[in-house]
């Protein structure tokens, strides 16, 4: 059952216990009780909306940061991962394998805001040896909500 719960709460947090009790064939009190210890046991680790910046009219812009690091003696990555992640621009910090240490999501209210960001608070981290910024021109799917019902974007049609 924890399984089909967490997968049902992934896809919608509002869900209410006696929701979740009827699509598990379960009573609310075990729901309640299952959602309290998987909460307690860090499993669960916070609710949040899926929201489609690029529909609000106070609009910011988002990039991908890649980022080469040295990683410290005994610590690994784990130092220079926390570090990042205590800036409020930062959404999400994510270890990688390949090409990149580290995968930063940023959000600002411009583009220059965020390239300053990255030259002044990323690329200035002792451990630090390259960045690579990439802006997001547009969100199509996020957290498997998908965003973009409108107009197609024809900048890949080649007319000959």
């Amino acid at each position: 059952m924890k399984t089909e719960l967490l997968k049902l709460l992934s896809n919608n947090a509002r869900y209410s216990d006696r929701q979740l009790a009827d699509m598990l064939g379960t009573d609310e009190q075990t729901i309640a009780e299952e959602i309290k210890s998987l909460q307690k046991q860090g499993v669960i680790c916070g609710y949040k909306a899926v929201i489609d910046w690029d529909s609000v009219e106070n609009q910011s812009v988002s990039a991908i940061i890649e980022i080469k690091v040295v990683p410290q003696a005994g610590l690994g990555f784990e130092e220079v991962a926390e570090r990042i992640s205590s800036f409020r621009e930062v959404e999400s910090v994510y270890l990688m394998s390949g090409g990149y240490d580290l995968n930063v999501v940023v959000r600002g209210k411009t583009l220059q805001e965020v390239a300053q960001f990255v030259a002044r608070e990323l690329a200035t981290i002792d451990s630090v040896t390259s960045t690579a910024t990439h802006f997001v021109m547009r969100r199509y799917k996020e957290l498997d909500v998908k965003l973009f019902e409108g107009e197609k974007d024809n900048r890949g049609n080649i007319l000959l």
